[in-house]
């Protein structure tokens, strides 16, 4: 028989028994609506991360201290940054924005998690960090309302706070909090703008902070807990290159400087990490790798027992269908036809639920993204990955039953009651 006999052929075989068919269909719809779904969640994250690094900054170089082991075949382990290493500090940051060439901006950092902020009877907890004017530009953040730290507070070490798009709501609503009076760890500091909304980042929420100079930082805020043998401690130190093609020599003359300022031996081993975005890339698309990999394999379960499923239809339909083989046989059909024909039958309804599973894994993605929480996306990879699984397990399952309906002998099969 011709292919679109077969097909036609199939489908009739499926249309006379719809329910089973449609319950055998449901395992394959469900598998490929998860394949699907859960790939479309992974993409979704995937790009969500690798744009928050993109937007930390342009031409960006990071340094952290500590190692940091760029091993992209697993994530970094917790508490690998730092660890009894050498902290980076202010002097250099001055060292590094003295001596290294093609670089628009240095922005030292130096942050303190889970402070208490205060405006009258509110209190929030949010990162306060104490920065340099350099650093709207090297982070690529834009003032919404207000002003950003300048030079002048710098020099006085001015008890001034930019507050992060959400710091500012949840503390003072709708209200302009502009030149209204805050305390920072029981501080107080005068708020002199409000930074742009910019979504939750690779390196902490910049929403969720306070901005204040970081000479006040360490004056009015920090005190001993950023003293290091006469300087002050800083807990990232940012670099903007001129342009992209200079991050590289950037990041090797940083490292330069740094290990001239640390007074590391030829054979010392680095005690801070310098980070390009590309790295940063490198890492966070390694991570989501994993992680879209392995959801898709707790919906390849899925798949595999709906391909169970049809096995056993298929081999209930062997026996259901003897006599009918039989007779085929008896007027000449060959064993080919007939293991053809099964395995027609079983690819035919595969093929069927998938793309009844790849709708409802669109359906799915489509719902998530409409939470907002993330914005799943389906691509054309995952659903031609979909539609082959979905194949390929028809086949597979339906080879067992073909082989044994095409195995039957003519007399036997008429025979059979």
């Amino acid at each position: 028989m011709r292919p679109f006999q077969n097909i036609r052929i199939a489908i009739e075989a499926l249309r006379a028994n719809k329910l089973r068919s449609a319950l055998t269909m449901l395992g394959i719809i469900i598998g490929v609506g998860s394949v699907v779904s859960l790939l479309s969640v992974g993409n979704g994250a995937q790009e969500s991360i690798l744009a928050q690094i993109n937007g930390i900054g342009t031409n960006l170089v990071t340094v952290v201290p500590g190692v940091l082991t760029l091993n992209t075949s697993r994530p970094p382990a917790a508490g690998s940054i730092g660890a009894g290493a050498r902290p980076l500090t202010d002097a250099d940051a001055r060292a590094i924005e003295e001596r290294v060439s093609n670089i628009s901006g240095v922005a030292p950092e130096f942050t303190a998690n889970g402070t208490t902020i205060t405006f009258k009877r509110t209190n929030i907890l949010a990162a306060a960090r104490a920065v340099t004017p350099d650093y709207l530009m090297v982070r690529n953040q834009t003032i919404g309302e207000g002003r950003w730290i300048e030079s002048s507070d710098m020099s006085t070490a001015a008890r001034v706070v930019v507050l992060g798009a959400d710091a500012a709501e949840s503390l003072f609503g709708e209200l302009s909090p502009i030149g209204e009076r805050i305390k920072v760890a029981n501080v107080p500091f005068t708020v002199i703008g409000v930074l742009n909304r910019v979504g939750g980042g690779f390196t902490g929420n910049p929403d969720q902070s306070v901005y204040v100079p970081l000479t006040a930082g360490y004056r009015s805020l920090f005190g001993s807990r950023a003293a290091y043998r006469g300087d002050n401690r800083v807990s990232v130190i940012y670099i903007s290159a001129l342009n992209n093609d200079e991050l590289e020599t950037v990041a090797e003359e940083v490292t330069t400087v740094l290990r001239s300022e640390h007074r590391l031996k030829i054979d010392d081993e680095d005690d801070f990490t310098v980070l390009t975005q590309e790295q940063f890339l490198s890492i966070a698309g390694a991570i989501t790798g994993i992680l879209t990999i392995f959801l898709g394999a707790i919906a390849g379960i899925s798949l595999l027992v709906g391909g169970i499923g049809i096995m056993n239809i298929s081999l209930v339909s062997v026996t259901e269908r003897t006599k009918e083989i039989g007779l085929r046989k008896a007027v000449g059909a060959k064993r080919r036809t007939i293991l053809i024909q099964f395995l027609v039958e079983t690819v035919t309804l595969s093929v069927i639920g998938g793309f009844a599973g790849i709708f409802l894994g669109w359906m799915v993605a489509t719902l998530i993204s409409a939470t907002g929480v993330l914005q799943a996306t389906v691509t054309p990879n995952s659903v031609a990955l979909a539609v082959g699984f979905s194949f390929m397990v028809g086949l597979f399952f339906g080879i067992y039953p073909a082989s044994r309906a095409a195995a039957l002998q003519p007399i036997e099969a008429l025979r059979y009651e």
